[in-house]
């Protein structure tokens, strides 16, 4: 696991130069070198990329990612154009019950490379850009773990998490008394939950590239709504 919890990194841009310093292996030391934006850097300025995994399993220790989709996209545009998509062999074995989850078989990663494959080319896409996902404990977690056992040496970079976003909004507007003597409680926080109060479409969960444009999309709705273009980029990352 990372020795840095969330709260420790105040200068992500600072960070990701000691670690390139750090690293000793060239396609990280590649990735840290290309750095990050300023913390009052605002959200108008973000080149933004949403990154999803299907896993195995939730447990990043035990289990291995199977596909990733990955989406640029800025606050006006999503470019689908640019999307990557990829299957991977897990690092364990897949099980029925994930399969009945993300309706990834055996034979769908008969062929599939291993994650060093097409590290580079993920490293490359994820370079310079502010990383989107919903709920960090999967992708971070589950990218730096996998790396640990493959070369051993994890990788640590900020992300928006569209999920902590949305746990903060249901958390203040369920606070104060009156909405105690109401018992009114924080509302679902899931991927599809969270976008039906932006009024988005409802798409099929569980693909990694669809999961990645909703992320997308759920994002851009919550700046909208709750946040501003001029808002600086360290009130959101983590």
């Amino acid at each position: 696991m990372n020795n840095f919890n969330d709260h420790e990194i105040l200068n992500w841009a600072a960070f990701l130069q000691l670690k390139e310093q750090l690293s000793k292996d060239s396609r990280l030391k590649n990735f840290y070198k290309t750095g990050t934006y300023h913390a009052e850097t605002p959200l108008s300025d973000i080149d933004f990329v949403a990154l999803d995994f299907e896993t195995t399993g939730l447990d990043s220790q035990q289990n291995g990612i199977i596909s990733i989709g990955l989406v640029p996209f800025n606050l006006q545009r999503i470019f689908c154009r640019k999307v990557k998509e990829w299957y991977i062999n897990p690092q364990d074995n897949l099980q029925e019950n994930s399969i009945i989850i993300h309706g990834i078989t055996h034979s769908d990663l008969q062929d599939a490379p291993d994650i060093l494959r097409i590290l580079e080319q993920l490293l490359d896409e994820l370079a310079g850009k502010v990383v989107v996902v919903h709920y960090r404990r999967i992708e971070r977690d589950f990218l730096d773990h996998t790396l640990r056992i493959l070369i051993d040496e994890g990788i640590l970079f900020p992300v928006i998490d569209t999920m902590q976003i949305e746990a903060n909004l249901q958390r203040r507007k369920s606070q104060g008394l009156f909405n105690f003597f109401n018992k009114k409680r924080p509302e679902s926080i899931r991927l599809a939950d969270s976008r039906a109060r932006y009024n988005l479409p409802v798409y099929p969960p569980h693909d990694a590239l669809t999961d990645a444009i909703a992320t997308a999309e759920l994002l851009q709705a919550q700046i909208k709504y709750h946040f501003s273009p001029d808002t600086a980029i360290k009130k959101l990352w983590l």
